[in-house]
């Protein structure tokens, strides 16, 4: 699968680490995202710093209006993870084109699989050839909270 829906008019995607709006992503995820809710400005900044970032933005303001971040090794491990879209902007397919995106980017890097975790957008991940795990008994976690 290589099809890649395309971004709507106006907007684009960037891995470049400088363009991330670090602030706005840590209000993103702190206070509205159900995996994040309470998660502290320093431990966001120090997941920023440790993955591979993709931001989508407007091109006329430059402003963001989509992240996801990926936890990687660029070879072997990634674990697709902090996906949002701003509630001003969803609906336009922005969060699909995004994730396309990612899936191809780390295509590039050659792992076996890519990892993630959802309670409640399965659809959108299924449509981009993500499946459940075949032998999930085969996966363990290590959870300290």
């Amino acid at each position: 699968m290589t099809d890649i829906p395309p971004l709507p008019e106006g907007y684009e995607i960037s891995t470049d680490p400088a363009r991330i709006d670090a602030a706005r992503v840590h209000r993103w995820l702190s206070t509205d995202a159900y995996w994040a809710l309470g998660r502290s400005r320093d431990k966001q900044d120090r997941a920023i710093g440790g993955s591979l970032n993709f931001g989508v933005y407007e091109t006329v303001s430059g402003g963001q209006v989509a992240y996801a971040r990926v936890v990687t090794d660029r070879a072997t491990f990634a674990w697709l993870c902090d996906v949002y879209v701003d509630p001003s902007a969803r609906g336009k397919g922005i969060g699909t084109a995004l994730v396309a995106a990612v899936r191809e980017e780390l295509r590039s890097h050659g792992p076996k699989r890519v990892m993630l975790a959802t309670h409640d957008a399965h659809a959108v991940y299924e449509k981009l050839g993500f499946r459940p795990l075949d032998r999930p008994d085969h996966y363990l976690a290590l959870a300290f909270e």
